[in-house]
């Protein structure tokens, strides 16, 4: 029977048993707003569906470690039963010190000398005396830190496991968190905008700065919603005392304008002393990891650093040696947020990350080999500019001139092969999408590096030469155009055969420069010629030499030759309703052409 006398001892020793211990390295984050689906994603987790490990994953700077100190908060003060611990996993320096600092917290204390603490608080959270815990293991985004790896334990090892124990893992690394949490995986996304409204508003000292809603909205997709891009802009508000307008401005300015707003550290009470607060620098540990560990994910990160960040082809990226590994390399890239998939083919990479990765070459000094190896990829690559691979090539466009852009300022020399015909195939690409100012100035700068580098008969200035002409006739240029279609002809008769496909596509063209300038005789006798050689070596359905068919038929009804048009038109007519569809712009120009041969011999036009 228990003495009445010893109930008073009894509840102080289970008091000092149960008591919860709190570790928290912040104080709560006022300044904390939404989250509230990831929050109750969290409790339903650990509370309802009794999971013991959940990863909390997404991008860095996107706020987990705050959705990780919020939970910790609310825990504390809706079950008093739990005690809350917190531990840094960025090194395993920070994790022993968290550790040590968590011994002491818990009266944890060596009784020999050759004892570990990492392995003391491990014992005491497993055994029953530890009570019930919320353990946060903040920032675990290294595999070989948290594993270890050349026979180390990694820092994995002295996680504590018990029934009564919960434990969120926050890192940036899709395949830690599926090693630490199976299926229990939370992915954290952007702020939506009425959060991020409300962030930057409790942000600023200076409310009056929102009045202008629109350009505020306007700042907050700039900054794609991200916590940290967020926090560093109200921080550069609120010190510099500039208006949203400005800011956005200063964004949208020059590449450097851009990189140097972005890199600009700030104090911030709620981020480890000595972690890279700014948004420009915030992922280099990352690329670090991702270029110690998966080589062929930090080539294809390098090579999208040099091209547009949207809209990426899965077809332009660097070969890898098989198709896994290829699958795994973006993988890893989606793992850490830095690409997203749109579709099977199409990616899309974060535009903050793809500023930070190219700060993050340049430190590293591989801004111009990366630059390099990227010009001669996408030269190399480049989809044939045909009909039926039209939307390729249109999709590498905007890929080809960012490059473009990049090595006109450093790199590669104007001379450079890979150069001029990467700017030659980009320019023949903006020439077929009807983009033909972009063109024109692209092909003016190539046929000048080439007249002065390369002999007259050069296969490649000809037909750099050939395109320019193809420009100016499409600008209405058509006396300049015709003086270069006519030095290439006469180059190509002497150095290619009639049969040639080169030199019958010069003919084509210069007859058609002559039947825009009104030379019709002399546009006629080329066109004939052309069609007469296309008629002897391609089938009927060629799409060239019914260009060249529909051509000379042009220049029959604008001679009055009506009853020669005819019988051309009828013959294109007829295979181009075979091979395209009723609505193909080439057939509906062709059956109109006939129509109006037609009506023009109904009217008495025309020889008999």
């Amino acid at each position: 029977m228990i003495s009445y006398s010893l109930l008073p001892s009894l509840t102080n020793t289970l008091d000092a048993i149960f008591r919860p211990c709190y570790s928290l390295p912040f104080r709560k984050n006022r300044q904390f707003v939404g989250r509230v689906t990831i929050l109750e994603a969290l409790e339903k987790k650990f509370f309802t569906e009794q999971s013991e490990t959940v990863a909390l994953v997404g991008l860095g700077g996107i706020g987990k470690t705050q959705v990780a100190l919020q939970f910790a908060y609310s825990v504390k003060a809706s079950k008093h039963e739990y005690s809350i611990f917190w531990v840094a996993a960025l090194s395993e320096a920070s994790f022993e010190k968290a550790y040590a600092e968590l011994a002491h917290k818990l009266g944890v204390k060596k009784s020999k000398e050759d004892e570990q603490i990492k392995d003391l608080v491990h014992d005491h959270l497993c055994s029953e005396r530890a009570g019930k815990w919320l353990l946060i293991v903040d920032n675990a985004d290294d595999m070989e830190v948290l594993i270890g790896s050349n026979g180390k334990h990694g820092i994995y090892r002295y996680l504590p496991k018990s029934e009564s124990g919960r434990v969120v893992f926050t890192t940036r690394s899709r395949e830690v968190a599926v090693a630490v949490a199976g299926s229990d995986i939370i992915d954290l996304q952007e702020m939506t905008q009425e959060e991020a409204a409300a962030f930057v508003e409790i942000s600023l000292t200076r409310k009056e700065l929102l009045q202008d809603e629109a350009t505020t909205v306007e700042l907050l997709q700039e900054l794609t919603y991200l916590p940290l891009a967020i926090a560093q802009a109200a921080a550069y508000l609120n010190q510099n005392q500039i208006s949203v307008r400005k800011y956005l401005a200063l964004l949208r300015g020059t590449e450097q304008s851009k990189v140097s707003l972005l890199s600009r550290g700030f104090h911030d009470r709620t981020r480890y002393e000595g972690s890279q607060n700014a948004v420009a620098t915030t992922w280099l540990v990352s690329f670090a990891q991702i270029q110690r560990s998966d080589k062929a994910a930090a080539s294809i990160l390098g090579f999208v650093s040099c091209i547009e960040p949207k809209a990426i082809p899965r077809s332009i990226l660097p070969e890898v040696e098989s198709e896994e590994e290829m699958e795994h390399a973006i993988g890893t890239l989606r793992g850490y947020a830095f690409m997203a998939q749109r579709g099977d083919e199409m990616f899309d990479m974060h535009s903050l990350v793809h500023i930070a990765t190219w700060l993050w070459l340049e430190s590293e000094g591989l801004i111009e080999q990366t630059t390099i190896d990227a010009i001669r990829h996408i030269e190399k690559t480049f989809p044939p500019r045909d009909r039926t691979r039209r939307e390729n090539w249109r999709g590498y466009v905007p890929h080809g001139l960012r490059i473009l852009n990049r090595i006109r300022k450093r790199t590669l020399a104007d001379e450079d092969y890979s150069r001029l015909a990467s700017e030659h195939e980009l320019a023949s690409a903006y020439l077929d999408d009807r983009r033909i100012k972009e063109a024109i100035t692209i092909f003016d700068h190539v046929v000048a590096v080439q007249k002065r580098t390369l002999v007259k008969e050069d296969h490649d200035r000809l037909t750099s030469e050939h395109e320019l002409a193809r420009a100016y006739l499409d600008d209405r240029r058509i006396k300049e155009a015709i003086e270069i279609f006519e030095h290439v002809v006469a180059v190509q008769k002497r150095t290619l055969v009639d049969e040639d496909h080169d030199r019958l596509a010069s003919e084509h063209e210069l007859a058609s420069a002559y039947l825009k300038d009104g030379r019709i005789k002399e546009a006629i006798e080329i066109f004939e010629h052309v069609v007469a050689i296309r008629k002897r070596t391609l089938v009927d359905e060629d799409h060239s030499r019914l260009a060249s068919e529909h051509e000379l038929a042009r220049a029959y009804l604008d001679s009055e030759m009506v009853e020669e048009a005819i019988q051309l038109l009828e013959h294109v007519v007829a295979v181009e309703e075979d091979l395209f569809e009723k609505d193909d712009p080439d057939r509906l120009v062709s059956l109109d052409l006939l129509m109006d041969a037609y009506t023009r011999l109904e009217s008495g036009s025309g020889h008999d």
